[in-house]
C-alpha cells in the first residue's frame, strides 16, 4: 500500500507552452532529495486536461525512468470516456508506474451506476492497482460512498482520493471498506484530520513547494502524533488556502516560478496568476521561509 505524502506534480512548460522538460528532471529530484513518499504525474495539477495523448504518456514515462523504484509513481489515467480512460491506464501500466488515478468522468454527469460500471470496467481489463478520484468541485459529479463501498470489492481498486475535504464522508469509507482499501485525502487543509482517521496520505498540491513539511506532517499524522501533526499543519494552512486563490494549478506553478525551480509556462484557457495575486502568494512564500 502506497502512504505518506505524494505529490500531485505540476507539469513545467515554457512560456510557449512547450512541456519543459529539463523543468521535469528539477522537480522530480527535487522531490526524490526532500523526502516526498510518491509522485502523481499528469493528474489535476499536472494539466492532464491540456496535456496531448501523446505528451501525457511522455510526462509519465519520463518520471518513472528519472525515479527508478526509489519511490512509487502513481499515472493520472482518467478521462470522461471510458475508452480513453482504460487506453491511458493500459499504456502507463506498459510504462512501469506503481499505480493509476482515475478521475471521475467529467462533463458527461454519469449516473452512480454509469461510474460503478465506468471504473469496473478499466480495473478488469487492466492488471494495476487503481485509484478513484472524487473531485466534485472540478468534475460536476459525486462518487458517493455507497458507490466506493461497491467499488472497493472490485479487483484491482484499491483506494480513492477523496478531495471533498468531508472528513464524516472518509470515515465512513474507511469504516465501511477492508483494511486493504485506502483512502487518500485530496485536500490539504483537511489531510492531517483525515490520516489521523485512518486514511494513508495525503495527494497534494502544497507538497509542490513544501515537500520536506508535508513528508513530515503525513509522517506525524500516520504515527497517532496528533498535537504535532496539527501544530505543523496550522503552520502550513496559509500556503495551503493561498495555493488555491486562483484555479489550480495557477498559483502553485506561479509559486514554483518564485522559487526558480521552473519556468512560467501555463496552457490556455488557464492564464498567468494575477499581479493581486501574485503579492499574496509571494507574502505567504516568504512566510514559509520557501523565498
Amino acid at each position: 500500500m502506497i502512504t505518506g505524502s505524494m505529490v500531485a506534480l505540476v507539469t513545467p512548460m515554457h512560456e510557449d507552452g512547450n512541456v519543459d522538460w529539463d523543468g521535469l528532471t528539477r522537480i522530480v529530484d527535487f522531490h526524490l532529495r526532500e523526502g516526498t513518499n510518491s509522485i502523481v504525474a499528469v493528474g489535476t495539477t499536472g494539466e492532464s486536461a491540456t496535456l496531448d495523448v501523446t505528451e501525457h504518456c511522455q510526462v509519465i514515462s519520463r518520471v518513472v525512468k528519472q525515479v527508478e523504484g526509489r519511490i512509487p509513481v502513481i499515472a493520472g489515467t482518467g478521462a470522461n470516456s471510458t475508452h480513453e480512460a482504460f487506453e491511458l491506464t493500459q499504456e502507463a501500466k506498459g510504462l512501469g508506474v506503481d499505480a493509476c488515478l482515475l478521475v471521475t468522468p467529467y462533463y458527461n454527469k454519469p449516473t452512480q451506476e454509469g461510474m460503478y460500471q465506468h471504473f469496473k470496467y478499466i480495473a478488469e481489463r487492466v492488471e494495476i492497482p487503481q485509484i478513484l478520484y472524487n473531485v466534485p468541485g472540478r468534475t460536476s459529479v459525486d462518487l458517493l460512498p455507497e458507490t466506493v463501498e461497491r467499488l472497493a470489492l472490485v479487483d484491482n481498486i484499491v483506494g480513492i482520493k477523496e478531495a471533498t475535504g468531508d472528513i464524516e464522508r472518509a470515515k465512513r469509507l474507511i469504516a465501511n471498506c477492508s483494511a486493504d482499501f485506502a483512502v487518500y485525502s485530496g485536500d490539504d487543509p483537511t489531510a492531517v484530520e483525515l490520516i489521523l482517521a485512518g486514511g494513508k496520505g495525503n495527494i497534494s498540491v502544497t507538497a509542490n513547494v513544501a515537500p520536506a513539511k508535508m513528508s513530515e506532517l503525513c509522517r506525524l499524522a500516520l504515527a497517532g502524533k496528533a498535537d504535532e501533526a496539527r501544530r505543523l499543519n496550522e503552520e502550513l494552512m496559509p500556503l495551503h488556502s493561498n495555493l488555491f486563490v486562483e484555479s489550480n494549478p495557477i498559483p502553485v506553478k506561479w509559486a514554483l516560478q518564485e522559487m526558480g525551480m521552473i519556468e512560467g509556462g501555463i496552457r490556455l484557457p488557464l492564464t498567468p496568476l494575477s499581479e493581486p495575486s501574485q503579492a499574496i502568494v509571494r507574502d505567504v512564500l516568504k512566510r514559509n521561509k520557501l523565498l
